[in-house]
């Protein structure tokens, strides 16, 4: 008796091809890009928040390890536990965004999609740079953690401040591509969703790339010590991380993707 191939069975047992995946994607960023402005703060200023803990964790990881070439190694896997909360427990991080709402922009390119899309990024990098400053300021100032911890707090954020402008540029457009190619792997990713952030975050940390919300966590965390301005801030990272995350993520993920699946369709059906 012939053997006659399950086809369902195959269908549910194969991979999504990409052109799925990139609907999921952009369904993901036209449910963002309806919520209200006030939705959006809220998720942005926990996402803030919680991205502190990956600089607490990797922290603490540092001062309970010797000073060994093996260190970062370990220590960088607490990087990843930030991102694991804000993805898991659905929360705005700007970073994700650079993705999401650039599909549908892609497809329906007038001044109000423009204008919805600016006020989704302005309201959640605010409300993620707040996070973070009142993350900073609290581990900085207050007594939560024992002063070898905060002593190893204060030696990560100095690293994130060390390179130079052309530099914190280039690693922004990396972390940016990593991050936004995590959001295009999780639609389908199922049960292995908690491995391919902690892959993909892992990298970014053990690279040293700039993320502009976990970068700004340590760097104001510099700031609430005193050990750095404000201003300093502003141009040393934050302005240099910012444009490299939004060039990786739109750039060199979103612009492709649609190119590829979008644009590709189109031209065949010409």
């Amino acid at each position: 008796m012939a053997y006659k191939p399950d086809l369902a069975e195959a269908h549910e047992l194969s991979a999504p091809t990409g052109a799925i995946v990139y609907h999921a994607v952009r369904k993901e960023g036209e449910d963002e890009l309806e919520r209200n402005t006030s939705a959006l703060a809220w998720s942005g200023l926990a996402a803030g928040m919680s991205m502190g803990f990956s600089f607490a964790t990797e922290a603490l990881l540092r001062a309970a390890l010797p000073d060994a070439l093996w260190r970062p190694l370990v220590t960088k896997l607490g990087y990843s536990v930030g991102f694991l909360i804000v993805v898991l427990g659905r929360q705005q991080l700007f970073t994700e965004n650079t993705l999401t709402v650039i599909l549908p922009a892609l497809r329906r390119r007038d001044s109000l999609m423009a204008a919805n899309v600016m006020r989704l990024w302005a309201t959640v990098l605010l409300a993620n740079l707040v996070g973070a400053a009142v993350f900073a300021w609290v581990v900085a100032r207050g007594p939560v953690f024992q002063p070898d911890v905060q002593e190893a707090m204060a030696a990560v954020a100095r690293e994130s401040i060390e390179p130079t402008l052309g530099p914190m540029l280039l690693r922004g457009i990396f972390a940016g591509w990593l991050i936004a190619l995590m959001v295009w792997l999780l639609p389908f990713a199922e049960t292995s969703r908690i491995w391919v952030i902690i892959i993909i975050t892992y990298l970014v940390g053990l690279g040293r790339l700039s993320h502009v919300i976990a970068g700004s966590v340590e760097t104001l965390f510099l700031v609430a010590r005193a050990e750095l301005s404000i201003g300093d801030y502003v141009v040393r990272f934050l302005l240099p991380s910012l444009v490299g995350n939004i060039i990786g993520g739109v750039s060199l993920v979103a612009a492709v993707a649609h190119a590829q699946f979008v644009a590709g369709a189109e031209a065949q059906d010409a």
